[in-house]
């Protein structure tokens, strides 16, 4: 079975925000794996989108390539990050991928190694 790998929103805005190419890099860290994306973050990308200017234009890319290259899921949750949280605590995937430190320290106590930002462009795994 492959490694499941959660995105959050900010995960998905990196490679225009940051210049980060988030899907190689996720391959340089775990091989094969696959994206996985919870229905409450597709939704949260949509609305970020309508607001144009850079961070409309990110968001706007981050949901496509959540809705192309990702397993979108629901979850009880409504909010994008109880909902990451919440995929966490399940079990149902292995890693979550944000920049967002409230929530990586979230997904840290729910047992759950986080992959982040290291550096300008590189990703990192930090384990619970």
């Amino acid at each position: 079975m492959s490694t499941r790998v959660a995105l959050d929103t900010s995960a998905l805005m990196m490679p225009v925000e940051l210049d980060v190419r988030l899907f190689d890099e996720l391959e340089r860290l775990l091989d094969s794996f696959e994206p996985t994306a919870p229905q409450a973050v597709i939704e949260e990308l949509r609305r970020l989108s309508e607001k144009g200017g850079r961070e409309g234009t990110a968001a706007n890319v981050g949901h496509d390539l959540a809705t192309e290259r990702c397993l979108v899921v629901d979850t009880e949750a409504s909010y994008a990050d109880d909902a990451l949280v919440e995929l966490a605590r399940e079990g149902i995937v292995d890693y979550v991928v944000t920049n967002d430190r409230p929530l990586r320290d979230r997904v840290l106590e729910a047992n759950r190694p986080v992959i982040a930002l290291r550096g300008r462009n590189k990703l990192a795994i930090t384990q619970p």
